[in-house]
Formats: structure tokens, C-alpha cells, sequence
């Protein structure tokens, strides 16, 4: 089959796939799947991945659902994760979050661009690959991932740890309007900790208050902001107080203890090491004697499973002339005749583990937009569903035959 034969195809197969998709979509927003959650969803997935012929399919024990195409030596990896936030408050929403609904160019449901889209768009690209015979010297495998929204990369250092899965690239299916982006910023999530003496409210001489102690260091952290570096392509590092806790024998007496939760995004160039010694090196931090440290992720699986890591997410760029981000330039010009766009997310994503831990390429396209993500009123798109699912298609067979001859 010649590229532009298979290019033709491949578009005619996804539009014709486009009311499957929908289907699938729909079925999985009606499953509530919020992080540790997942089984019902993960069981969907695993039943219509069977039903359009992948080769094989499997759910580890920390419960991602696995999908195999193919036998050949050159191991691709296409993630999505099948995880999602709570819905917030109802009242924000117009229809129900998981009923699906849908209209002539929209799916409405929480998870839709984030990220189940990206699923639907993957299982059908593996029906699409399976009807035109495109298996070549490659073995594509689909992941369905969980627990990203409570701790991104967990999952993945699970597949590269446990499962043994170290594919040439991996593609994320995250929300890019269609677009291809190639980095991301890492984060990291931080505590600072002040202690005290508690005593009786109504003689706070006699204690020593914790939640006092901590004022100058908010202060300190909202200037320690402004003067984060700036990358040219991820943008610059950040960070924000998210929350704050404190102890104290009654709300008639000096707190004893205080602590603050920070969300630190990490540009290009920034370690954790360097992002705690930062804090620890702010004078109002040394004065009050504060511990600062990163927090741990130890929340079982939905399997049972407990697999704990430190909440340290590292950033991540595939440079622009990588093979795996021109296998994706070169198969969206194909079957698209236009040149794409290729940026970066601003949030992160299942990468910080794959590229960012282990150092293995990342590049991703995906159906849905990135404001869609945890908001009200999430849409995704059906054509996107199509573009993305012809695109998921194309690329394991451009990969193999133009750079792994």
C-alpha cells in the first residue's frame, strides 16, 4: 500500500469510526472513574479493545489496562490516562457530568478531554491499524493508566519497573487541540512545617504560636515567586501556597503547629534539591527553625496495591529534530497536508515519569483542549476524535519505515 493509498484510508476508516468512538466516549464518562476508582472503566476499556481484535490484552496488578498490537521489535507505547477528577460543585454544571451527552460536534462529560478522549481515539486507531493489515516491524501498545490525577508518572513507573515495559517512544494522548507538543514543566508538591507551645488563649505570652512563625514565610514565598527562573520554551518556574493546616489544643488556646502545602512548577534547569534549598535557604524559614521536605504518594491502587513514591514529578523537552516528533510532524503533514503545530503543555502529564525518571522520548497529540481540563461543562470534540484516531494510525508504521531502515 502506497503512503498516500494508506493515508486516504486511514482518514476514510477514522471518519467511518466516528459514531464508534462517540459511543465508546459516552460509555466512559458514564463510569465514574476518579483516581483509585478506575475498575469499572478499566473493564470497558479492556472488553472494547478485545471486541475491534487487539492481539492481546492485560491488566496489571497495580490495575492499567494493557493492549497489544502486533509482534514486531520496534515496542511504541501510546498513553492515556482513564483516571479523573471529582466534579466540583453541581450547580456549575448544565447537563449531568456523567450522562454523555451530546450534540452534532460535542461530547459534554467530565473526562472527555481529560482524558478518556484520548483512549477512545487509540482503541480505534488499533481497529483502523488491524482492518488495513499496517502491522510492520513494531508492536503498539495502548496503555490505560490510573491514578495520573492523583500522582502523575505513578503508573508509569510501575509499567517500567514491575511490567518491564521500556518502549523506543511513547506518545501521550493528553489534550493538545490536535497539536503536537514536545515538553512539558516538572512540579513538585512541598511542605513547610512550623513548630510551637501551645498555651491558654487568653495569656499568649506564655506559648509560642506556629501559625505566627509562618506569616513572614508566606511572605517570603509569594517574593521567592517573582524571581523563579524562565525557560524560553516551558516558561517560567512557579509556585503557590495550596494550602494550610494547623494544630492546636482548642480554638482557645496558641497553635502549636502549622504547616503549608506548595505547588512548585519546575522549568528547564530546576532539580527538587534545588527547589528545597531554595526555601530552606529564606531567612524568615531559618528564624522560625521550619522543616521542609516533599510530600510521599501512598494511596493503594484500586487493585489493593500500594506502590509509594516521592512527589517529585521532574520536567521534560524532546528536542524538535528527535525521530519520534518528526514521526508525528511527518504523519500529520501526510495525512493532513499542512504543517502542524508543535509546542508544549502547561500542565504536566504521565511524561515526568517515562521521559522525566527514565529518560524515555515522549511526544504528544491529542483530542481535547487543555481549559477543558477539570473545569465544568467539559467538552471534548468529535472531530478531533477522528483526527487524533487517523494520526494514532499513522504513526507506528511512519516510525518503523522511516527511521528504523
Amino acid at each position: 500500500m502506497t503512503n498516500i493509498i494508506c493515508e486516504t484510508e486511514i482518514l476514510r476508516l477514522a471518519n467511518e469510526y466516528k459514531k464508534d468512538m462517540t459511543k465508546f466516549l459516552r460509555d466512559m464518562i458514564k463510569i465514574p472513574s476518579e483516581s483509585c476508582g478506575e475498575r469499572e472503566v478499566v473493564l470497558r476499556i479492556k472488553e472494547e479493545m478485545e471486541n475491534v481484535g487487539f492481539d492481546k490484552v492485560e491488566i496489571d496488578p497495580m490495575g492499567n489496562v494493557l493492549g497489544y498490537i502486533g509482534h514486531g521489535k520496534h515496542v511504541i507505547a501510546m498513553d492515556a490516562h482513564i483516571d479523573t477528577v471529582g466534579i466540583g460543585d453541581i450547580n456549575n454544571w448544565t447537563h449531568d457530568p456523567y450522562e454523555g451527552y451530546e450534540d452534532e460536534n460535542n461530547i459534554y462529560g467530565r473526562g472527555g478531554s481529560d482524558q478518556e478522549g484520548g483512549m477512545a481515539s487509540m482503541v480505534y486507531a488499533g481497529k483502523i491499524i488491524k482492518d488495513l493489515n499496517l502491522e510492520d516491524d513494531y508492536t503498539l501498545i495502548v496503555t490505560g493508566t490510573v491514578q495520573e490525577e492523583d500522582c502523575d508518572g505513578l503508573c508509569w513507573q510501575y509499567i517500567v519497573n514491575e511490567d518491564g515495559i521500556k518502549p523506543e517512544f511513547v506518545v501521550i494522548t493528553e489534550p493538545t487541540s490536535c497539536n503536537i507538543y514536545r515538553g512539558h514543566r516538572g512540579r513538585m508538591e512541598i511542605k513547610v512545617t512550623t513548630h510551637g507551645i501551645s498555651c491558654h488563649g487568653s495569656a499568649p505570652e506564655r506559648g509560642e504560636n506556629a501559625i505566627f512563625k509562618m506569616a513572614p514565610i508566606l511572605n517570603e514565598l509569594k517574593e521567592l515567586n517573582e524571581r523563579l527562573i524562565d525557560d524560553p520554551f516551558l516558561g517560567k518556574g512557579t509556585l503557590t501556597v495550596s494550602e494550610i493546616f494547623f494544630s492546636s489544643p482548642s480554638r482557645c488556646a496558641v497553635a502549636d503547629g502549622c504547616t503549608v502545602s506548595i505547588d512548585r512548577r519546575l522549568t528547564n534547569g530546576e532539580t527538587w534539591d534545588y527547589a528545597i534549598k531554595q526555601i530552606e535557604d529564606l531567612p524568615s524559614v531559618k528564624a522560625a527553625g521550619a522543616k521542609v521536605e516533599m510530600y510521599t504518594y501512598e494511596r493503594p491502587a484500586y487493585t489493593g496495591l500500594v506502590y509509594p513514591t516521592e512527589c517529585y514529578f521532574p520536567t521534560w523537552v524532546l528536542p524538535e529534530d528527535h525521530p519520534a516528533c518528526m514521526t508525528l510532524v511527518d504523519a500529520y503533514k501526510g495525512l493532513f497536508k499542512e504543517e502542524p503545530l508543535v509546542d508544549k503543555w502547561t500542565f504536566s502529564t504521565n511524561a515526568v515519569s517515562i521521559m522525566g525518571r527514565y529518560g524515555i522520548p515522549c511526544v504528544g497529540i491529542g483530542p481535547g483542549h487543555e481549559d477543558q481540563a477539570h473545569a465544568p461543562n467539559e467538552l471534548t470534540f468529535k472531530d478531533e476524535l477522528v483526527k487524533c484516531a487517523a494520526m494514532y494510525a499513522m504513526i507506528p508504521i511512519t516510525y518503523v519505515q522511516k527511521y528504523c531502515k
